[in-house]
């Protein structure tokens, strides 16, 4: 199948969104399901709190502050860690101690997007679990450079860029188009930059939309996808 033929999805998405991460297992689910259709995933970044310093935030005040109550805190994790554990994600919330800033791990994820097939896919992955499986702190430059390097990525162009200023307007501008397509929550799967999936739907119901947009472009309905 020929690059144009496949079906572009940009999934906007933020490495501390925990549906993000359990929107990126419920997507390579429907992948998998898809039968005659490929398709080519790109991640776009989001950040769910621009305004956390670089340090970051100690998350248990962090959470409490947001959500009002360690009760309302305690609901909303239980509902991450049902869906968690059917999309195959093991939750460890009471091991995160910082809730970042994740402008430096979108700079290394927008890198990997140029490092190879699937690195970035897996880069974004190892992020996601470092986070959320593992305790790590993803704004700490030490803990991406690990997670570029596990994901194939050339380690010493990241250590190289990381401390200078390089894409860091790019990623904004990206967020900020993001913000002006309408979307204000994440994870949202844009099907050939048209159509947009938002939430982190079931399996079937992405299946079914890639499904569809794969038939019309193969009808010839669609215009080659942008950007």
């Amino acid at each position: 199948m020929s690059d144009s033929s496949k079906v572009q999805i940009d999934v906007v998405s933020d490495v501390v969104c925990p549906w993000c991460y359990i929107g990126r297992q419920r997507l390579k689910q429907a992948i998998a399901d898809l039968d005659g259709v490929e398709v080519e995933v790109r991640w776009r970044p989001y950040q769910l709190d621009p305004t956390i310093p670089a340090e970051g935030h100690d998350r248990k005040a962090y959470m409490l502050a947001k959500f009002g109550s360690e009760e309302r805190l305690k609901e909303v994790h239980k509902t991450v860690l049902g869906a968690g554990q059917e999309a195959g994600i093991e939750f460890d919330f009471g091991a995160i101690a910082v809730s970042p800033n994740t402008l430096d791990a979108h700079r290394v994820i927008r890198w990997s997007q140029t490092a190879g097939p699937g690195v970035q896919d897996r880069l974004v992955g190892a992020l996601f679990k470092a986070y959320f499986e593992d305790g790590k702190n993803v704004g700490d430059r030490s803990v991406l450079i690990d997670a570029a390097r596990d994901a194939g990525m050339d380690v010493a162009v990241v250590e190289s860029l990381l401390p200078t200023d390089a894409d860091r307007d790019a990623v904004r501008t990206e967020i900020e188009t993001a913000s002006r397509m309408g979307i204000r929550g994440v994870p949202c799967f844009l099907l050939e930059n048209r159509y947009a999936v938002m939430g982190a739907q079931e399996p079937e119901a992405l299946a079914d939309a890639i499904r569809q947009v794969a038939e019309a472009k193969a009808r010839g309905e669609l215009e080659p996808a942008a950007g």
